[in-house]
Order: structure tokens, then sequence, then C-alpha cells
């Protein structure tokens, strides 16, 4: 009779709730029924699941997870290699990132001040500067992106190291949330999304309910924003922008 949806939840370290969305849009859908009308997944669709949550955790968008499995001239050895490449490569990336995070932590130890260009290596491809010029067209006129500018200016090497500390280690957090299967609308993911608010007032600019939720839709409709946080986790762009609307709900009530 194949395994049932708890099972195969279990197996994988996925929410029930997931699995019901998959088959819901057609990603995966359980080869079989019981008689009572339950799904019953076969060594195959754990197969396809594995598939689906490598290429996830890759960071590609469901419906392009859905395009690259279903293609007919796809041979199964191909996906393993070009997965294994992809991991590959995001191996390479995560570990230059942890070899200028020592560095900047030995020159801190040492009283050394880095170059510019060290002191940035710490972002690896995440160039905080990437964007400066789009940014600036888009709200160079707002006063939120006047008192970005002027905070940035003033601050020390430290300060942004310590800005990169906090935002690092909130991530880890929600990481462990999304694991856990936390809704979105959950206290707990709410209350991170407020932290997340917190933070941006704190060191950019003053971020109100308002422009927590301009913030939340850029999130899910640039890919590029999309791509940053699904690189941490899959989903988490999107379980963000519904935490973030549901602590501006909260407020609002």
């Amino acid at each position: 009779m194949g395994y049932s949806v708890g099972q195969v939840a279990g197996f994988a370290g996925v929410t029930v709730r997931t699995l019901h969305h998959y088959d819901d849009i057609g990603l995966l859908v359980p080869s079989e029924r019981s008689h009572a009308g339950h799904r019953r997944y076969s060594d195959a669709d754990l197969d396809r699941l594995q598939q689906i949550l490598f290429y996830r955790e890759l960071g590609f968008p469901l419906d392009e997870v859905a395009a690259l499995l279903d293609d007919p001239d796809a041979d199964p050895r191909e996906h393993l290699r070009r997965q294994h490449e992809l991991l590959t490569a995001r191996i390479e990336k995560l570990q230059k990132m942890a070899a200028a995070v020592e560095h900047a932590m030995e020159a801190r130890t040492m009283g050394i001040n880095l170059t510019p260009q060290e002191r940035f290596e710490v972002f690896g491809e995440n160039d905080p500067e990437q964007y400066a010029e789009e940014t600036e067209q888009r709200w160079g006129d707002t006063e939120a992106y006047a008192e970005s500018q002027r905070r940035a200016a003033a601050y020390t090497k430290e300060d942004w190291q310590r800005i990169q500390a906090e935002a690092a280690e909130w991530a880890e957090r929600y990481v462990a949330l999304l694991e856990a299967g936390e809704p979105a609308d959950g206290q707990a993911a709410m209350d991170l999304a407020e932290e997340h608010r917190r933070h941006i007032g704190a060191w950019y600019y003053e971020c109100g309910y308002p422009m927590h939720r301009c913030l939340a839709e850029m999130y899910v409709t640039d890919e590029r924003f999309t791509a940053f946080y699904d690189t941490m986790r899959a989903g988490f762009a999107q379980h963000l922008h519904d935490a973030i609307m549901a602590n501006a709900d909260r407020h609002d009530a």
C-alpha cells in the first residue's frame, strides 16, 4: 500500500502541509490512494521527492523544478550530475566566505585595519553596493534613503561586522523556525518578522509597518531578493513575506 503522508513527511523532514501543497499543484502526486482516499506514496514517489528537495535547497522555484523533472528527454542521472555540480559550486562559495570571515576575525584580533576590498570579502557575492545605483534611482528622493545614507556613512568596520552578525544570527533562527514547520502567521514567525523590522529601524532607517509590507512584496517579486533568502532555505522568502504581512496585520488590529 506504499507509505502514508505522515511517514513520508517524517522520512523527508518536511511538513504534511508541504506534501499536500505539492500534490495540489501537481508537483508530487501520490501514485496511490487508500480505500478511504488517503494519499499513499510509492518508492518512485520518494525518488521524485528527493529530487524536488534537492532543487528547492538549491533555490529553484517550484515551477522550474516541475519543468526540470517533467522533461521527457531528461536522464535521471543527468539530474544527479547537475545537482552535484551546483552543490559543489555552493560549497566552494561558502568556503570562500568562511575564509573571509576568518580573515576579518584574525585582523580584528590583531588590530589590523582591512582594506576596503578585504572588508567586503565577507559579503561574498552579496556585495552591499551591488545595487546602489538602482537603489538610488528608485528611492533616492525619499527620506528613508537619505537617512540610510547618513547612518551608513558614519559606521565603522566594527559596526558593519555587528550588523552582519545580527542578521546572520536572526537568519539562523528563522531557518530553524522553517525546519520546525512553524506557520507564517504563528506567534514565533511574527515575532521574528518584528525583529526584522526593528533591525532595519535600528541600523538603516525608520521602518514602519507600511514600509515593511512594501519590503515583503519586494522579497517575492524581485527574483534577486527571493534568491538571497531562498539560498539559505527553500521557501524562506515567501514565508518571511507572509510573516511580515501577518505581523503588520497583528499591529493594525
